[in-house]
């Protein structure tokens, strides 16, 4: 399958946008120069425009209209730019949820955020694993594909984007086929240099190739199985980039939504770019998913330290390599230096140059946000705010995770309740057999400063809204319950332990108490008086869940619990030992999100006593000789010290990582 786009083509796609007429181009003469700056931007995750949807107000650190700024600035200073997206782009704001599940798209509408894109010439993007959160059926419309599977063949093809979407690892479990076109080439004409300097016109035949992580059959397992199936990253790449060479690409660019991983290779690898740089023929790599800039000298990521990864020059294996961040707060930008031989161009990488470029300037200063992109969806904006505006209930406390590392519940302990009456009801009226099982809860915190420090759960007392549920749950997540025993729950809350370091009580030195290379959203927590435990930090992961009971009494191997989480995790998101979708009893129409709104209008008021009192864990008390840090946002510990965290302080109002956090410590003695 081949998709050859142009730029006539794109204009014919949509006549709103203007541009000059293509001139054929002769072939250029052997020693012609070119440089083709190749533009990312990854993991926007609907972020149209620098907004906060949950707190209702303006973010300027983020946004696709303050990205659009960088973009417009490229163009000037480099003659020739390829643009492309490298995924999850349509899932993760109240904007998102509003034209996927609220007032879902016509046909004949197109989606936010490629209206934008439309309008800002993307050359072309690659798909995420956020995309496949809505199900097939959206994805197959809003993307102007008719996918051919089961139980959502488009009747006829939809608006979409106009530029070519590739992805080559996932495929129709009815066709066999390739679920997108698994690559584009895309004839790029280029201003160039001739042997003598003069400048010429030539045409690069650029071809583009997209993956997926094929995980995405555990994460979104209830869309997904029995419709898709995946390969992975390497074979799909083995098999097409060939085929791509052979059909006339001079350049390659792999669009890979992953990080990178030296861990033996398999077919159902995450992050499996490390090998996919191995590939020959691979040009230049844009990577994403992991949220991380790329290159970047000063980066602790641990997997930009692997054998073959420069992270200074952003090289893998010798391979061009860019990850842009997230959520536009980054403009990815790989100059290709191109030399024809008389027959086709190659990449000279000794002249290559990689960077990322940032949205904000200084301190507080960002670049201007691009007013057009605004006012492509105001109409998308304004009715997002209004929905989100929507009265559910009220709270007499705040509800936040700027400490949930460290013990504060304020903003997780109502989701377990709403999951704990769910399952219990569901039970009730369902599933008899299972009447006599203690019903458990876990959540997790979804947001925890990745971002800087207005990524995180703020909901202020007072009325509660639709947007204060999206920011206490941020996925559209759906609701699961697993049977698990007591060795199973157990072997859980260890996996979900391993979100801290080891901690030596001996060492005089600070130490980092938080493992940021664990997401807080697999930081799983029970909030319940029936169950209590411990977390050893000075113990190595897999040894550190001490005193579990329940109803004071030690939970034993053979107890049976249900309990209740969510799709990604029920299905295997984030491998925890035993939840493969086996344990699923379970599998329930109705998303997380909606559930806790149901049981927030119920409630009509949530206080501290009844929804924020029911911590299950802490930190085994030992004494350290050093102090024991970590960060969350400036001038918050009145919060932790409402939370009942006495033993919290602030000790620095920069932690020195770049991010405008804050650096705490906690009295692991108290």
């Amino acid at each position: 399958m081949l998709i050859r786009f142009s730029r006539k083509l794109c204009i014919a796609l949509v006549p709103a946008l203007v541009s000059l007429p293509v001139v054929a181009a002769k072939p250029p003469r052997a020693g012609t120069t070119a440089t083709l700056a190749v533009l990312e931007t990854t993991d926007l995750h609907s972020n149209l425009v620098g907004y906060d949807y949950y707190k209702l107000a303006p973010e300027p650190s983020h946004g696709l209209d303050r990205t659009a700024t960088l973009i417009h600035q490229a163009r000037k200073e480099f003659p020739n730019t390829f643009l492309l997206d490298n995924g999850d782009t349509i899932q993760g704001t109240a904007l998102a949820d509003y034209q996927a599940q609220v007032k879902p798209l016509r046909c004949d509408e197109t989606l936010g955020i490629y209206k934008i894109m439309n309008a800002l010439k993307y050359d072309g993007a690659g798909v995420g694993n956020h995309e496949f959160n809505y199900g097939l059926g959206f994805l197959s419309q809003v993307t102007g594909n008719r996918f051919q599977v089961a139980s959502v063949d488009q009747p006829k093809r939809c608006a979409g984007p106009a530029f070519p979407m590739v992805l080559a690892n996932v495929y129709s479990a009815r066709t066999k086929k390739p679920l997108f076109s698994p690559y584009a080439i895309v004839d790029k004409q280029v201003s160039a240099l001739d042997v003598k300097g003069r400048p010429v016109k030539a045409t690069v035949r650029v071809g583009i190739i997209g993956f997926a992580p094929p995980t995405i059959m555990e994460w979104d397992k209830r869309w997904l199985e029995g419709r898709v199936y995946t390969t992975g990253v390497l074979e799909a790449a083995q098999k097409y980039v060939p085929e791509m060479r052979r059909k006339g690409a001079d350049l390659v660019i792999a669009i890979s939504h992953g990080g990178l991983d030296a861990a033996p290779y398999t077919p159902t690898m995450e992050n499996a770019n490390w090998y996919l740089a191995k590939v020959e023929g691979v040009d230049a790599m844009l990577l994403g998913h992991s949220h991380q800039l790329f290159p970047n000298a000063d980066s602790t990521a641990p997997q930009f330290d692997l054998p073959g990864v420069d992270k200074a020059r952003g090289m893998v294996h010798g391979v061009p390599t860019v990850m842009a961040s997230l959520w536009g707060k980054h403009l990815g930008v790989v100059q290709l230096h191109l030399k024809h031989d008389g027959k086709r161009w190659a990449v000279e990488k000794d002249k290559t140059r990689v960077e990322t470029r940032a949205a904000q300037l200084g301190a507080k200063t960002y670049v201007e946000a691009d007013p057009t992109v605004m006012a492509l969806v105001k109409d998308e904006h304004e009715a997002t705010i209004r929905y989100v505006k929507t009265p559910v209930g009220s709270t007499d406390f705040r509800m936040s995770s700027y400490f949930a590392d460290v013990g504060d519940i304020s903003a997780l302990q109502v989701i377990n309740q709403a999951q704990t009456d769910y399952v219990v009801n569901y039970v009730a009226a369902n599933l008899p057999q299972y009447k006599d099982l203690p019903v458990l809860s876990v959540t997790a915190p979804f947001k925890s400063g990745v971002a800087g420090p207005a990524d995180y759960t703020d909901v202020k007392a007072g009325d509660l809204a639709l947007n204060n549920a999206a920011d206490l749950y941020l996925y559209p997540n759906s609701l699961y319950a697993v049977k698990v025993n007591g060795a199973g729950l157990k072997a859980w809350l260890e996996k979900a332990a391993q979100r801290f370091h080891t901690i030596d009580p001996a060492k005089p030195e600070p130490q980092a108490l938080v493992n940021l290379a664990v997401p807080s959203y697999n930081f799983d927590t029970v909030t319940s008086p029936e169950v209590s435990y411990e977390i050893d930090v000075t113990r190595a992961p897999g040894e550190r869940i001490r005193n579990l009971t329940w109803r004071g009494k030690p939970v034993v191997t053979e107890q049976e619990f249900l309990v209740a989480t969510n799709n990604y995790r029920a299905s295997g998101g984030g491998h925890f030992p035993g939840l493969d979708g086996s344990r699923t009893v379970i599998a329930s129409p109705d998303n997380n999100r909606d559930v806790m709104i149901a049981y927030v209008r119920d409630a009509k008021k949530l206080t501290r006593a009844a929804h924020s009192s029911h911590r299950s864990w802490r930190f085994t008390p030992v004494k350290t000789a050093g102090s024991v840090v970590f960060s969350s946002a400036p001038g918050m510990v009145e919060l932790a010290h409402e939370a009942g965290l006495h033993n919290v302080t602030q000790v620095a109002a920069d932690d020195g990582r770049g991010k405008g956090t804050a650096l705490y410590a906690i009295d692991l003695s108290q």
